[in-house]
């Protein structure tokens, strides 16, 4: 490459500080507008006393992510100047000689140094300011089995698609991203096919949802639109959260919805099928097909590039590394990819909030606008929503159309 080590690693201090700057001036001009009038379409949202302590909430996330992120920061550049991905690297390879074992080991230190590290804020987040709102219903034993069942989850789909990436690297060299491609797109699949089935019940209980009106209502209504759903299922989210969500999963015969037990607290049976007639409308627009396939295709995306540039020796040089090993590579490579990757999130919120119009239309068109209005103001409001973001915040961050936008729509 035409640039020296010593530039390079100036340019990826760059990126990580520009990142943090982008993020921490967005959320400050989202602060800005907590005080904004709230529009009169959604005004009926909040009386005084949960206006207050909505405002109140969002000030508090705001401070706790700022002192989160800057944490963050700090502790990246001080593992930067400090030459730690040198240390770690020959701390590795003090155990392992094969390139996978070392690759793995030395991720799986990062990961579960990173874990450690950030554990006080998880922890300060969910049982003093989600505790303080009334959100938290997380005891201390399911968040630690919580932990646990997700590390234990991260070693074997990260650990086995890394191995699986670093294995046909070293046997097919450059070629490897068509391989490793095929992987992911299969296992993309398998996932998002079998969600429900393999990963939910490893946090939660799931039940058919009882007999009654409320699934004759349901049942009657997907009739109606040609949809067919004999899957319904109800999920303790209240065992976490008083926070309220429903979902669908999965493909064919095997896609079903999943309403929280919460949200059939909170919503009447008219509301709850509007957020099912939504969720329908993602299907029947086929939303879920489009996200699926610009997933495949950025990782396809991601998979070449890093292909092309996995090899340089730079990359490791870079990071004070002499022996070049694709593990370094990877680490200097994510950073560098960092701009690409927010390009990509950024065009695939702006088609998510397009979808989440059509859904919402669809629902209004074959259910009724007036029952998604109420239920979205009543979701909003029982989650202390931000009624009042900043449009440049929105652009940025946000899948959905903000509530305004979504109310004025219907």
């Amino acid at each position: 490459m035409l640039i020296s080590p010593d530039s390079l690693f100036i340019i990826l201090i760059s990126i990580i500080v520009f990142n943090f700057l982008k993020d921490s001036f967005l959320d400050f001009l989202n602060s800005t507008h907590f005080k904004n009038k709230v529009p009169e379409i959604i005004s009926d949202v909040y009386d005084e006393e949960k206006y207050l302590k909505s405002q109140d909430y969002k000030k508090t996330q705001y401070k706790f992510t700022k002192y989160s992120r800057t944490f963050s920061l700090t502790t990246i550049l001080l593992f930067f100047y400090f030459d730690g991905f040198l240390i770690l690297d020959n701390y590795s390879r003090n155990y392992f000689e094969s390139p996978v074992l070392i690759s793995v080991f030395f991720f799986g230190i990062i990961f579960f140094a990173n874990e450690i590290i950030n554990l006080p804020f998880s922890i300060y987040f969910t049982f003093i300011i989600e505790e303080k709102y009334g959100f938290n219903k997380t005891n201390a034993k399911t968040f630690v089995f919580d932990k646990i069942k997700s590390w234990i989850l991260t070693i074997l789909f990260g650990g086995g698609i890394l191995s699986f990436i670093i294995l046909h690297f070293e046997l097919i060299g450059e070629q490897f991203w068509i391989v490793a491609w095929v992987f992911m797109t299969i296992l993309s699949i398998l996932i998002n096919g079998f969600y429900a089935q393999l990963i939910v019940p490893i946090f939660n209980k799931q039940s058919k949802l009882e007999d009654g009106e409320l699934r004759i209502d349901i049942e009657k209504y997907a009739k109606e639109t040609g949809f067919d759903l004999s899957n319904i299922f109800v999920i303790d989210g209240s065992k976490r959260s008083t926070k309220a969500n429903a979902y669908f999963s999965g493909f064919g015969k095997q896609k079903r919805v999943t309403l929280y037990d919460t949200l059939l607290n909170k919503l009447n049976n008219n509301q709850i099928i509007s957020v099912i007639a939504h969720e329908i409308g993602h299907y029947k627009k086929n939303h879920i097909i489009f996200n699926l396939i610009f997933s495949i295709i950025q990782t396809g995306i991601m998979l070449y590039v890093l292909s092309l540039f996995i090899s340089q020796p730079i990359f490791s040089e870079a990071l004070g590394i002499t022996d070049h090993s694709f593990h370094i590579g990877l680490i200097t490579f994510s950073i560098l990819y960092t701009p690409i990757s927010e390009l990509f999130s950024l065009i695939l919120n702006v088609f998510s909030r397009k979808f989440e119009y059509e859904a919402d239309e669809y629902a209004k068109n074959t259910f009724d606008g007036k029952y998604l209005s109420e239920a979205l103001k009543t979701l909003s409001k029982d989650s202390l929503s931000n009624l009042t973001p900043h449009p440049k915040y929105v652009w940025w961050h946000y899948s959905h159309p903000t509530l305004f936008e979504r109310i004025t729509r219907l």
